[in-house]
């Protein structure tokens, strides 16, 4: 990102100022499909949904902040210092997430995967504020160990095959999840209120740019709201409540809007339109604007989290560029019938996420795949979800032991290439030594030591 935007500040064509800009876009899509990945692997059950809405609000405090460093530096027109200023700017959080990045600690499933558990462990327990020893700690570690051997082998391939956890289907949660968030119509005004305000309310250009950078600043602070509900009342609630809010005020808008054309009612559909603009986005930073980034992480399994978190950040940029794209031609087309297509869409989105998207707050990672483990159709993970029992508390206590849970005793068994493994032994973690050296010796034989039909097992490299 520092090199793409020193490309684009120092741009003295559209060559080099697009280059620079498709620097920045990898290093950004980078960011955006690792952090909340990283984020919801660091994170305790009942605190994950809080860490990552907490990003979604640095997002919409950078958006804000860009709004109003570019109202300040229009005042500089014509020179170039007006928009080369606010490009180069994007370098200083750059450097600053460069120098405390290395201060960060490592995923312990990721450390596990690569071999260390010692250092897995070592994070667990800082990360829960407890000694290593003590039960939360050593289950958490365990819960995580037992899917961990399953994820070595598997790569974009399995995203495409349901299998016995429902790759596929959980994929597809993901990934919807990240389009609908930008077919709400959000890029509708976080790139055009400016234009909104001026063309289409009436305002002067300056009024308008105050007005823009003022919903960037209360998009901003709403965002806190979701920090503040998320494992209060849950994803779905959230997504779903948001959409609510968001149908209501594209219709308002596309009535105030057919007003203002018709030149009905003087200035005040302009100023319920503006208020509405504000409106559309505080539902949206509530309900959509973090969990669709939260919700991929959580619901896809450690085997395959890279490549569909990946997978779904595609899908996010790439209806960004649709809606950005198609925007303006909608309104120059078909004017204040742009709100309403939004608001069908934003209505439509509701059903899905009622009847498809279960609930994940409180839930371990590695609980979420048990959900979908005993779900046996795309409609029945919400009720398989409601009525699985928590395994942890609402402040992060372990509710059920998850070292003594038949689960635990499947999962080591089969890792131990199907040999039936004691409580005792698979406790003590023999279970998982005895895999290791099945998986070992099947790759000395250039076999795999467990089956993959059964989706379990892998290279312990």
């Amino acid at each position: 990102m520092i090199v793409g935007a020193a490309l684009q500040t120092s741009a003295f064509s559209l060559g080099q100022l697009i280059a620079g800009r498709v620097i920045t876009g990898f290093g950004n899509g980078m960011n955006t499909s690792t952090v909340p990945t990283w984020a919801s692997e660091t994170s305790k059950s009942h605190k994950r949904g809080k860490m990552v809405m907490i990003e979604g609000a640095m997002i919409t405090g950078g958006i804000a902040l860009s709004y109003w460093l570019d109202f300040a530096f229009s005042f500089l027109e014509p020179s170039t210092v007006a928009w080369r200023f606010p490009i180069a700017f994007q370098i200083v959080p750059a450097v600053l997430l460069l120098a405390f990045i290395l201060e960060l600690p490592e995923s312990p499933r990721w450390l596990i995967l690569k071999g260390q558990e010692a250092e897995a462990k070592s994070v667990i327990s800082a990360l829960a504020d407890l000694p290593q020893d003590d039960r939360l700690v050593r289950t958490e570690f365990t819960e995580i160990k037992d899917t961990v051997f399953e994820a070595a082998n598997y790569g974009y391939r399995d995203l495409f095959t349901m299998g016995p956890e429902r790759n596929f289907h959980r994929v597809v949660l993901a990934y919807l999840s990240q389009v609908f968030q930008q077919i709400s119509g959000i890029n509708l005004i976080t790139y055009y209120a400016a234009t909104i305000f001026e063309k289409y309310i009436g305002l002067d250009g300056q009024t308008s740019r105050i007005l823009a950078a003022a919903n960037g600043t209360e998009y901003f602070l709403s965002s806190f709201i979701a920090v503040w509900a998320i494992e209060r009342f849950g994803r779905r609630d959230l997504m779903l409540w948001g959409s609510v809010g968001m149908v209501a005020s594209m219709v308002i808008l596309a009535i105030m809007n057919y007003l203002s054309e018709i030149h009905v009612g003087g200035s005040r559909p302009g100023i319920v339109s503006a208020v509405f603009l504000f409106a559309f986005n505080t539902f949206f930073a509530i309900g959509w604007l973090a969990i669709p980034w939260l919700y991929p992480a959580e619901i896809v399994p450690l085997k395959i989290r890279a490549p569909a978190n990946g997978l779904s950040t595609s899908a996010n940029w790439i209806f960004n560029f649709m809606v950005v794209m198609i925007t303006p031609v909608a309104f120059n087309s078909i004017g204040y019938k742009t709100y309403i297509i939004f608001a069908v869409i934003n209505a439509a989105i509701m059903p899905v996420i009622y009847f498809f998207y279960p609930e994940t707050a409180y839930r371990g990672l590695e609980e979420i795949d048990t959900i979908f483990i005993k779900t046996k159709s795309w409609f029945s993970a919400v009720g398989v979800a409601k009525y699985q029992p928590l395994r942890y508390g609402k402040n992060g206590e372990l509710l059920i032991d998850y070292e003594n849970t038949e689960e635990h005793f499947h999962r080591v068994s089969s890792a131990a290439g199907g040999r039936v493994v004691g409580r005792k032994e698979a406790v003590s973690g023999d279970g998982m030594a005895a895999h290791k050296e099945n998986v070992l010796a099947g790759e000395e034989s250039g076999e795999s030591a467990v089956d993959p039909e059964k989706g379990h097992g892998g290279v312990v490299r």
